[in-house]
């Protein structure tokens, strides 16, 4: 049937609208007419950049502004776009605004060549092997965004960043930056979110920070950064995350934090200097995850914390809290982790933990603690791990597992140990390596079968909540024993390892290492960098321990011996995380202590070997 000629004029009229709108968006995302043509000179600025960056794959017989080809590429994780915007001059004439060369593991240094690139908004590096210092003249740059995280950049930060009039994002994590921080930067008043964690960044935050507020998410972890925390973050009342883990900055956290409404995410860990009381936070109602590790925070927890209806992640270990656990966290309805790992509170432990269901997928660990009252009768129940949290006043009728330091109810009876961590039972030179396969580790106590040997874990990865607790090798190890490398048993915060009902006296302690995580190629994979730490019978005999540094490498072996006394008949070996090295190298997640196998004989020695 036809159409009439007055419906087809009402058709046309209808789509008028409609086309012009695609139109529109066609120039704008690259859609070209025959007078449209990127500028020479950003032509010349993009084969510059990719002489810079051994980039090969850019084709120039076409407009870099065509949208497709070469020049828009996003694989999975893999992305390389060239966007342009040609809505300049009524649509005949196209500048790029944003390049992203994400995860490519381009090589060479950052180019200068990108000034060319004066309508340039948005630049992102990150996830490659590029190297070299920032160049001085990218201080003329109009970016909104400068990403080059995941590289291996290096001198200091330079004081030219602060001539970016524009500047909203500076995202510098996981790179070799040394020296100071400019306190030039504090002039950057656009600045957003700062980025410099996991470089070796020194000195005090400085007092010119004060001026930036309109900080909303601010990370320095893993950096030397000493000093108090700046009571200067009152001013950063639109603050939305604070990241300052395995820093040399001292506590108390300032007062004014009470200041900081807007909070969701705070994470600040092993700071130095005297005790101190648990900050003010009950007006930053929107919390999401408040981790307070190991930074000597004393007196009773606040129940206020259990009103937190969007709590979802709380670690408080390793402080010295007493008291009861308020009865107002059984309240916390969005709480997926709790960790209040050795502190020193007291009396029963909470019935409703008592009642969690691994269903639940809540994760609790109250381990190391001095409860007195009702004990459970496992020290593993669904999700919660309860190892060593019962003060010794009702021993008698406790579990071994409960009490302090694991006591041996029997008769000591091993002189030696060898497990395989996280991996498969094997003999190696005559010694049984016995099987430590278990996949759980987020607030976790596993017995071995023959009750000879334990391990408890705590933490979940930052990030990456799905992280496995067993690292794997996929690649031939070219080793002596690999069969001990292949896995590796990990953790994102503490591991520790018991030898139960030892034979009282002098041993030889053993760790068997190897980095099987990161490369060693020139590809953003070898970039990462762990670093943890190791105590025996609570003496640290490890600090800021980094496997690839003393191997010489990744994927080698390497053996770290320790002479120790056992007098109480068990032998405690604890790795921990310190908040130190990357932890998004080659993804997020990746962090915290590595071990593939201890072997535990009695003897002395102090040799190191590595293969």
């Amino acid at each position: 049937m036809e159409m009439g000629g007055g419906h087809r004029g009402v058709l046309r009229l209808r789509l008028l609208p409609l086309l012009l709108l695609l139109l529109d968006l066609g120039f704008r995302n690259g859609g070209r007419c025959a007078a449209q043509k990127l500028p020479e000179q950003e032509v010349e600025a993009l084969k510059g950049i990719a002489r810079k960056l051994n980039k090969t794959d850019w084709d120039f017989s076409v407009d870099p502004c065509i949208g497709s080809g070469t020049w828009v590429n996003s694989t999975g994780f893999i992305v390389s776009n060239v966007t342009c915007d040609c809505s300049f001059q009524n649509h005949t004439n196209c500048h790029i605004i944003s390049l992203q060369l994400m995860r490519l593991n381009l090589s060479g240094v950052l180019p200068e060549e990108v000034v060319n690139l004066t309508y340039l908004r948005y630049l992102d590096l990150s996830r490659n092997f590029i190297q070299g210092p920032i160049p001085a003249s990218w201080a003329s740059l109009q970016v909104f965004n400068l990403s080059l995280q995941g590289n291996r950049i290096s001198g200091t930060l330079p004081k030219e960043l602060a001539s970016m009039p524009m500047l909203k994002s500076l995202q510098l994590e996981a790179n070799q930056f040394e020296g100071p921080i400019p306190p030039e930067l504090g002039n950057i008043i656009s600045l957003e979110r700062f980025f410099i964690s996991a470089n070796n960044i020194t000195g005090e935050l400085p007092s010119t920070f004060s001026r930036l507020t309109n900080m909303t998410d601010f990370r320095i972890d893993g950096n030397n950064i000493s000093g108090r925390i700046p009571s200067f973050i009152k001013n950063w009342q639109r603050l939305n995350r604070i990241d300052m883990q395995g820093t040399l900055m001292s506590g108390p956290i300032p007062l004014e934090i009470a200041l900081l409404r807007n909070l969701t995410e705070l994470r600040v860990t092993d700071l130095s200097g005297p005790s101190m009381n648990f900050p003010p936070l009950q007006n930053a109602q929107y919390l999401t995850e408040v981790v307070l590790r190991n930074c000597s925070i004393h007196g009773k927890l606040p129940a206020y914390l259990g009103q937190m209806q969007y709590l979802k992640v709380l670690d408080l270990s390793f402080n010295k809290f007493s008291g009861q656990i308020p009865a107002e966290f059984g309240g916390m309805v969005a709480l997926q982790f709790l960790y209040l790992t050795d502190n020193m509170l007291t009396g029963d432990l909470p019935a409703w933990m008592l009642k969690n269901k691994a269903s639940n997928k809540v994760n609790m660990d109250v381990s190391y603690n001095d409860f007195t009252g009702n004990p459970p009768t496992e020290c593993q129940q669904a999700n919660v791990n309860m190892v060593s949290s019962f003060s010794v006043m009702n021993a008698s009728s406790l579990r071994p597992c409960l009490r302090k330091n694991l006591p041996c109810m029997g008769k000591p009876q091993y002189s030696s140990l060898f497990i395989n961590c996280g991996g498969r039972s094997v003999v190696i030179d005559g010694n049984a390596y016995e099987d430590d396969s278990s996949q759980i580790g987020t607030s976790t106590f596993v017995l071995s079968d023959d009750k000879r040997w334990a391990y408890s874990s705590t933490g979940d990865f930052v990030g990456n909540e799905n992280a496995d607790y067993i690292a794997r090798n996929t690649s031939r190890l070219a080793l002596a024993h690999p069969e001990l490398y292949t896995e590796a048993r990990l953790s994102p915060l503490s591991l520790k390892y018991y030898g139960l009902c030892m034979e009282n006296g002098e041993y030889l302690v053993n760790l068997h290492f190897a980095e099987i995580m990161f490369t060693d190629d020139h590809t953003y994979s070898s970039n990462g960098k762990r670093v943890f730490e190791v105590l025996i019978q609570g003496a640290k005999v490890l600090k800021d321990f980094n496997i690839e540094d003393v191997a010489g490498g990744v994927n080698r072996a390497i053996s770290m011996n320790f002479t120790t006394n056992i007098t109480t008949n068990t032998l405690e070996i604890h790795f921990y995380w310190g908040g130190k090295g990357t932890t998004a190298i080659p993804y997020r997640g990746v962090y915290g202590p590595l071990i593939s196998a201890i072997s535990v004989t009695q003897g002395k020695s102090s040799v190191l070997h590595s293969r």
